[in-house]
């Protein structure tokens, strides 16, 4: 699978760990995170990532930031994107089964990073469940 990820200052640590563990795991990773702690603005980092995947660059996308919201509200101003904040393994779980969400948003100021690794472990290995959820799902995007 190619994932990308993009984070701001508050995620190299984050970030690094997760890269590793997908690396690990043979996964393609296409990075557009900062490497440093210094100040930047956390939509320089996510639009790439959703432009990755709403152009199939990407099978699947993660972003980081302190609260996760920011990049979250960034990534989701993009057609066909559903980003999905979460802060445990059983949400990112639901993200995928009933919303069908492409990019996991992780708050890097309330998560660990064992945690952090755990949800995009969950988020990766868990499919959409469609039936009841599509129509939903369908409703999402605003024309």
């Amino acid at each position: 699978m190619k994932i990308s990820i993009g984070n701001d200052h508050a995620g190299p640590e984050y970030k690094n760990a997760i890269v590793e563990f997908l690396e690990k795991q043979g996964h393609e990773v296409i990075n557009h995170g900062t490497n440093t702690t210094d100040s930047v603005d956390y939509p320089d980092f996510g639009h790439p990532v959703a432009t990755d995947v709403e152009n199939g660059k990407a099978d699947l996308g993660i972003v980081i930031c302190g609260s996760g919201n920011g990049i979250a509200m960034t990534v989701n101003k993009h057609q066909g994107i559903r980003a999905a904040l979460c802060w445990t393994k059983e949400i990112a779980a639901l993200a995928r089964q009933h919303n069908d969400a492409n990019i996991i948003s992780i708050p890097a100021r309330f998560t660990s990073i064992p945690q952090a690794v755990e949800m995009v472990d969950t988020f990766l290995k868990t499919d959409f469940e469609g039936g009841r959820h599509q129509n939903r799902v369908n409703k999402i995007s605003y024309s």
